[in-house]
């Protein structure tokens, strides 16, 4: 037998025990790998005896000096470990005991930049916000480590906004992530600390106030590999969380808040766009979509050629023709094809120069700008007219100085404001090309001119496969040659293919409907020669118009 004598002191938390060996060396040597009972007593001087009431008996066989200088030496190590490991509990209960919490955090924190200067280890601190703006690497940092699980992952954050396809994945707070790129091991660790809420606000976060929380990421690796990290590792993520953001992203559609037109964090609006259309589906001529197209890709593949030549990175698109030709569906098959929000800029709210170009400067990159109906929205006023408004009286010239001009609006499409943002189109459009300024047409401006014309036989085909699912009928060759002869608009073709289930029906409905179309021009074109004069009668009236003329200066 042999007791095992531990000791409770009032302020700690531990018992210390002491063995000691009532039985032969042999057998008490072997105890520690002896399954063994205990039976506890406490003693009225707060001292517990844990005495052994069984063990299993076993032979005493002879040792060899090589597993009696074995154990021994196990013996040795495991009361070192145990008596430094006692120490150690002890300090730690007294530190907890009696030394301030302000004072344990300084001595603490002192230990361990102690031992970090002999670590080889180095821990960039990524914080969410530097200053009052977004942390980039941050944001960055939080796209790329999402979908990343690694078999020490045991908690991860799943989201998904309202009107979103893909689902959002994020880390959980105190996580730890290791990632390997090129062969070195990286460690991340998201950090989230709880603040006050009266002292921590930050206004570009509107959920600052509710969570009352600090983010930051740590990222720790070897000290070797700092110019890796800084020039390589860091740029990858940037760009790789870019690309995610790019592909998973649901395109908006913004509009101007005119009542928050002055915050430019809070001028425009968004919606979710969730537009079916695509170049696949648009009724248009075959030859345009193709060039249309090529040009985009072109423009998305060209970055460094824009940076090359010196000019922004933008491009410019007119759309003209009739109402109901598909301007608005080819913008849309546009921001689907390139992945791009949608900025509908409305001229009319806008009072004055200055607004246009804080409204330019909150829009993102890899958007589309368009302005549509542009001859409709606003009366532009000419540099020399607002010269000689200036000359005026003074209201006047006030009224003046609240409107967009035109030298304003150039600039804003193609001048120094134009440049600050990347990838970004500029599309206009209107149903009267003529009656632009000369000024908005030229390259540079408007540098792809895309005539929307009335529906094309090739265009009927693509709206017979998407409204009917036929690619083929008896009756496609008659309605082709009524089309080419008829001006009748894709928005017209639809809406008769709507009107029944039956296609031998919707067909024949729409050859009574251009049969129509086409003697409602006829009579338009006949009414019109009747109404107009013969060359004759207006060379009459030309010389009653001198001679009425010279009469009043001869009065006078």
């Amino acid at each position: 037998m042999f007791k095992l004598t531990c000791y409770k002191y009032p302020f700690l938390d531990n018992f210390f025990c002491i063995p000691t060996r009532l039985l032969p060396l042999p057998i008490f040597n072997r105890l520690s790998s002896i399954p063994i009972s205990l039976k506890h007593k406490k003693s009225p001087i707060s001292k517990t005896h844990f005495q052994i009431l069984s063990y299993f008996p076993f032979h005493s066989k002879k040792m060899s000096e090589s597993s009696s200088s074995n154990l021994a030496m196990a013996k040795t190590i495991l009361s070192t470990v145990g008596s430094v490991a006692a120490t150690a509990m002890v300090v730690r209960s007294v530190v907890r005991e009696f030394v301030p919490a302000e004072m344990e955090d300084y001595l603490f924190s002192g230990l361990r930049r102690l031992f970090d200067r002999f670590s080889n280890q180095l821990t960039m601190v990524i914080d969410e916000f530097d200053g009052l703006v977004n942390n980039e690497i941050y944001e960055a940092a939080e796209v790329y480590l999402g979908p990343k699980v690694t078999p020490t992952t045991r908690r991860l954050k799943i989201s998904k906004p309202e009107k979103q396809k893909n689902f959002n994945i994020a880390m959980e707070k105190g996580e730890e992530l290791t990632d390997i790129f090129h062969g070195i091991k990286f460690k991340w660790v998201w950090i989230v600390n709880k603040v006050e809420t009266r002292n921590f606000y930050n206004p570009r976060d509107m959920n600052s106030t509710l969570r009352s929380e600090v983010r930051s990421f740590e990222l720790t690796f070897h000290k070797k590999n700092q110019d890796f990290v800084i020039n390589t590792y860091l740029p990858y993520i940037v760009s790789e969380a870019e690309s995610r953001k790019h592909e998973k992203k649901t395109i908006k559609l913004f509009t101007v808040d005119p009542e928050q037109m002055y915050d430019i964090n809070n001028a425009w609006l968004s919606v979710t766009l969730d537009h079916p259309s695509t170049f696949d589906t648009l009724a248009m001529d075959s030859e345009m979509k193709d060039m249309v197209l090529k040009d985009l890709e072109r423009f998305a593949k060209r970055r460094e050629f824009y940076r090359k030549v010196g000019k922004a990175w933008k491009r410019g698109y007119l759309l003209y023709g009739p109402p109901g030709t598909g301007k608005s569906s080819l913008i849309a098959a546009i921001a689907n094809f390139l992945n791009f929000d949608i900025y509908d800029l409305e001229l009319t709210e806008i009072r004055r120069n200055t607004d246009l170009r804080k409204l330019l400067v909150a829009t993102a990159n890899k958007s589309i700008l368009v302005v549509e109906d542009i001859d409709c929205t606003i009366e532009f006023k000419d540099r020399l007219s607002n010269k000689a408004a200036a000359a005026s009286s003074e209201p006047e010239s006030h009224e003046e100085e609240n409107k967009v001009t035109l030298s304003g609006f150039l600039n804003f499409i193609d001048g120094l404001w134009s440049s600050c943002g990347d990838e970004r189109i500029i599309i206009f459009t209107t149903n009267h090309k003529e009656k632009l300024d000369p000024a908005l047409l030229r390259p540079g401006r408007m540098d792809v001119h895309i005539h929307m014309s009335y529906c094309t036989p090739s265009g009927f085909r693509i709206l017979a496969a998407n409204y009917l699912e036929i690619k083929d009928h008896c009756l496609f060759k008659e309605i082709e040659e009524l089309i080419a002869a008829t001006e009748v608009t894709p928005a017209e073709v639809a809406e008769q293919l709507l009107k029944n289930d039956e296609a031998d029906v919707i067909l024949e409905g729409l050859i009574d409907f251009l049969h129509a179309k086409r003697k409602e021009k006829e009579e338009a074109e006949t009414k019109k020669v009747e109404v107009e004069p013969t060359e004759e009668e207006r060379n009459v009236e030309e010389e009653g118009e001198r001679e009425q003329k010279d009469g009043t200066k001869q009065e006078s």
